[in-house]
């Protein structure tokens, strides 16, 4: 991208700065943030379509709201690099999502003008209701605001809190739909033709446009046409507004790229009292054509050459395990006809779109719906499917109660598939995958898989085919170790057995996952040193492999656990626990995730922080050498 000078870019640092800018000084102004997100993302990857999308939004939000004392909670935090940029953190942007610099996602400690947190989909709502409700206890009459998009108004939550919101009629709250029509990938379900028809409603949005350049002068007879305002939508669309229904007054749809228009209606909604609602139109990827032409690629497209827009994909690498877990979910469909796919709007994020090219029919995109696609997941398998329902491990919190309640209790064939498990990386707090061997360990009935390659991984999916049972498999993001896979002979691998990997005699390695493979590197650099250490891969963080446990226990007085994954609860104190209840007394260290919040960073300098890379391993199983 040719590199001009910015002109009003470098001389804006607060919305203050901002509000001193002419109409045309804004639109020039947006032109270069949207450029410099541009040229940063090439070289320092994010979320980049969302975000351009959200340009012209961001600067007239902060244009014509006195932030931070009038409140703009922004839902999930992909749409927020310009809102970012606007106040103050204009060169620490370039070093988001890096070790020690700012968060890719709005974060409270980060910024007085981050009001809330917003890593995780469909809070913006409710957590907005809760702040103006508090602004009309307190008697403050700052304002508050809500942008919803990036498909989070599919998710449960969002409607929640617009169902509370809409009975207090007398609150100030302005909900923004951000609709660019897509999540990562395209959005799917019966409110996306929603949205869709009143967009396209070429009466409705003549009309709604001369109302608009009257009404934004005249505030009374705006009043006066609102309480006329479900008749009129009734008898333009032949359907009631969905939002009014919910007691939120309905403005819309505007073209979210049109400065003028967004600020004079922001202006004029700032002055009208109770819950509203103002439908936005956004392209995803706004002024940055590969990013407008693909969209769910360029929704984080890691780096490119800004000019070209071709994109920079290490070469020679091995297959992602999410490229596993879609090629191999698309092999088993094909042997057995109960297999199906579930994915709350994630299907390129875990690669279920390979199944969904293949075999659209046996492939559900549910939207930004967690606790919806478990429960869907075990009506599908109370009627005699088998559902390999994929969800994040972050994103799989939001429903922990229906895998307990409507999997687990009832012994339903559900395949729990949890992608980026352990620490993710550059994305950083709100997103690592820590909990959940800890969160579901507890669960009875319950077989939880930890794959340490990518062969395992495939062999854990046909398992869990065969199993009739609830079954739970999580694997990290990223590339997997190289082992071959693809093409392979299934094998079943039993339930709660693990495996030896290296024989030893004075320090007793035990891992689960990925984090075998440092493990093993270790192992052989403390053979160099003198040290004997025989390694297990577990393969199972429940049932663990008692066989293993007795040997292990009977026979070494030093073991060292490894995990990547939260240390309470977690599958080391799982094991400590079950040698303490037979009788063995080894001494016991267990290296993962402590009692903290991990930032962002690289998965090996987050690894290394938390002291279970391959230095730290190898450090760990030197301690006392010679005492063995």
């Amino acid at each position: 991208m040719t590199q001009k000078p910015y002109e009003w870019l470098e001389r804006v640092d607060s919305p203050r700065e901002l509000k001193n800018l002419s109409p045309d000084e804004l639109r020039i102004y947006c032109d270069e943030l949207r450029r410099y997100i541009i040229e940063e993302c090439s070289v320092n990857p994010g979320h980049l379509a969302s975000s351009l999308g959200a340009v012209e939004l961001a600067a007239a939000l902060h244009y014509v709201f006195d932030t931070p004392d009038d409140r703009i909670v922004w839902d999930v935090g992909h749409q927020t690099y310009a809102h970012k940029i606007i106040t103050g953190r204009r060169e620490a942007f370039r070093t988001k999502r890096k070790l020690g610099g700012i968060s890719g996602f709005p974060r409270m400690a980060e910024s007085r003008y981050d009001a809330f947190g917003g890593g995780h989909a469909s809070v913006s709502i409710s957590a907005a209701f809760g702040m103006a409700k508090a602004a009309e206890l307190r008697g403050e009459k700052h304002k508050v605001v809500a942008v919803i998009g990036d498909g989070s108004m599919t998710g449960g939550l969002a409607f929640e809190g617009m169902n509370n919101a809409g009975a207090s009629k007398m609150t100030d709250l302005l909900v923004i739909l951000n609709d660019n029509n897509m999540a990562i990938d395209q959005a799917t379900g019966a409110l996306k033709n929603y949205l869709l028809k009143i967009s396209t409603s070429h009466h409705y949005n003549r009309f709604k446009q001369q109302l608009w350049n009257l009404l934004s002068h005249t505030p009374r007879l705006l009043r006066l046409c609102q309480k006329a305002g479900n008749a009129v939508k009734l008898g333009v669309l032949n359907n009631s507004n969905l939002f009014e229904s919910l007691n939120f007054r309905y403005f819309g749809p505007v073209d979210g790229h049109s400065l003028p228009e967004l600020v004079r209606t922001l202006r004029a909604l700032r002055d009208i009292p109770g819950p509203k609602l103002l439908h936005v139109m956004t392209v995803k990827g706004k002024g940055y054509l590969p990013a407008e032409h693909d969209k769910p690629v360029w929704h984080a497209p890691g780096r490119f050459n800004p000019d070209t827009g071709e994109r920079i994909v290490a070469q020679g690498v091995a297959a992602r395990y999410q490229d596993v877990f879609g090629e191999t979910l698309l092999d088993l469909a094909r042997l057995d006809a109960r297999v199906v796919g579930v994915t709350p709007a994630m299907p390129s994020g875990c690669s279920m779109n390979i199944l969904m090219s293949a075999m659209p029919e046996r492939c559900f995109d549910v939207g930004i719906a967690e606790g919806h696609a478990v429960t869907f997941s075990a009506g599908l398998a109370a009627a005699g499917m088998v559902p390999f329902c994929n969800i994040y491990s972050s994103f799989m919190q939001r429903a922990y109660d229906n895998v307990i309640h409507d999997v687990a209790i009832q012994g339903l064939p559900v395949v729990l598939c949890l992608d980026r498990a352990g620490l993710v990386g550059e994305d950083g707090v709100t997103h690592h995958g820590l909990f959940d061997m800890a969160a579901f360990g507890t669960v009875p009935g319950l077989t939880i898989a930890v794959p340490m390659d990518e062969r395992e991984l495939r062999n854990m999916m046909f398992s869990a085919l065969q199993a009739g049972a609830p079954y739970m498999i999580r694997y990290p993001r990223g590339n997997g170790a190289g082992v071959s896979w693809h093409g392979e002979p299934f094998e079943v691998l039993p339930a709660g057995k693990g495996r030896m990997l290296r024989e030893g005699a004075d320090v007793a390695l035990l891992t689960v996952g990925t984090v075998g493979h440092a493990a093993a590197r270790a192992a052989e650099r403390a053979a160099a040193e003198g040290v004997s250490v025989a390694h297990y891969d577990l393969r199972f963080a429940k049932p663990l492999d008692e066989e293993i446990l007795v040997e292990v226990g009977a026979h070494f007085g030093r073991v060292v656990t490894i995990e990547d994954g939260s240390l309470r609860g977690g599958v080391g104190e799982t094991i400590a626990a079950w040698f303490n209840r037979h009788g063995f007394r080894p001494e016991v260290c267990s290296l993962g995730v402590g009692d903290e919040w991990i930032e962002h960073g690289t998965p090996a300098q987050l690894q290394a922080l938390c002291d279970y890379d391959e230095e730290s391993i190898l450090q760990t199983i030197l301690q006392n050498k010679g005492a063995e």
